[in-house]
């Protein structure tokens, strides 16, 4: 019982901070970006504005946790559901911190036991965010064309309730569509922005409660479990287990790499870098997260989505890894 708390109130601990964050940043993209600015701002061509959704991880550093309710604001204001599904996939990899979190870990001092992996942390940065990249990228343009039918009815109630109610007034000035703001003071601001900010925090945080538990129920369930001799004779199936142990251990982005880095040496490198892929974008907390903002049958198709895609790369990644590392070596040397 004591370790099934520990692994609880550690998750939950661990996320708050971003789920604090991440609200009033919703709040305040919710009281002062316009929706025409959203509007003006992603590119006409949907396939470059996927490719840099990729990106927007660099300007928002943020964990999962944070990233959702970022997301729903920024979807309430326009924002394309698929350029925001590639930006919740990639931007708790695809940001500063993380990245050099992962350097960190990975970056063995001499006199440790454990073996570098693809040549060293600069590879294994520049594969995690890579790989995180092209994942979230084909599962944007994959949503991209399932919402050009249903559209909306991709998104969960609670993002598109009382979307076409707002403080301001679309009124038509020599045949343009043109919003009409209605002036407002400071305190009716902040009350605005604390207002949004305490709703997205007690909808997302239940669910992250409930979520957290069924990660700490999972993880005392696998702990006592060695895989070892399993993993050292099967590849395929060390990439498996290790994304189960992603999808049931809920770890902030910030700090899975330090987890992975410290798996037996008998896990396959790619299974390592499995579970540094998937983790920041689905486990069970992010499921639980995912239910506040779309419905099931996106919810789904974005799982399916990502576990083949990253299963798949994986396995391509364990049997050419070397190659990838002489690479690497090779365009470092300048040879």
């Amino acid at each position: 019982m004591e370790q099934y708390i520990l692994v609880f109130t550690s998750i939950v601990y661990e996320a708050l901070p971003f789920i604090v964050l991440g609200v009033i940043i919703a709040g305040l993209l919710e009281e002062f970006v316009p929706q025409q600015f959203i509007a003006k701002i992603i590119p006409k061509n949907r396939v470059l504005a996927i490719a840099l959704g990729g990106f927007l991880g660099v300007v928002f550093p943020m964990c999962e946790c944070g990233i959702i309710p970022v997301m729903r604001r920024l979807l309430r204001k326009g924002m394309p559901l698929s350029l925001c599904v590639t930006y919740v996939l990639a931007g708790p990899v695809i940001n500063v911190v993380v990245l050099t979190s992962t350097y960190v870990a990975f970056n063995y001092p001499p006199s440790s036991d454990s073996v570098a992996i693809f040549g060293g942390p600069k590879n294994v940065v520049l594969l995690r965010a890579g790989f995180a990249y092209l994942v979230a990228f084909n599962v944007g343009l994959l949503v991209e064309w399932l919402s050009r039918k249903p559209g909306i009815d991709l998104l969960s109630p609670q993002v598109t309730r009382g979307l076409k109610v707002n403080t301001s007034i679309d009124v038509k000035e020599n045949g343009n569509e043109v919003e009409e703001k209605v002036k407002k003071t400071t305190m009716e601001r902040l009350n605005n922005i604390t207002s949004t900010a305490l709703n997205d925090f007690v909808d997302i945080m239940a669910f992250l409660i409930l979520g957290a538990i069924l990660a700490a129920v999972g993880r005392a369930l696998v702990q006592d479990t060695d895989f070892s001799k399993t993993v050292e004779a099967n590849p395929p199936l060390a990439i498996l287990i290790m994304m189960g142990l992603a999808i049931l251990f809920c770890l902030c982005s910030e700090a899975d790499a330090f987890v992975a880095a410290n798996f037996p040496a008998v896990f396959p490198a790619a299974s390592k870098m499995a579970f540094l892929v998937l983790g920041p974008m689905m486990d069970l907390k992010l499921y639980m997260m995912y239910t506040r903002v779309f419905r099931p049958r996106l919810i789904w198709t974005i799982i399916a989505a990502v576990v083949i895609q990253v299963f798949v790369y994986m396995l391509l990644l364990h049997y050419f890894g070397d190659s990838i590392a002489a690479f690497f070596q090779n365009f470092y040397s300048g040879t």
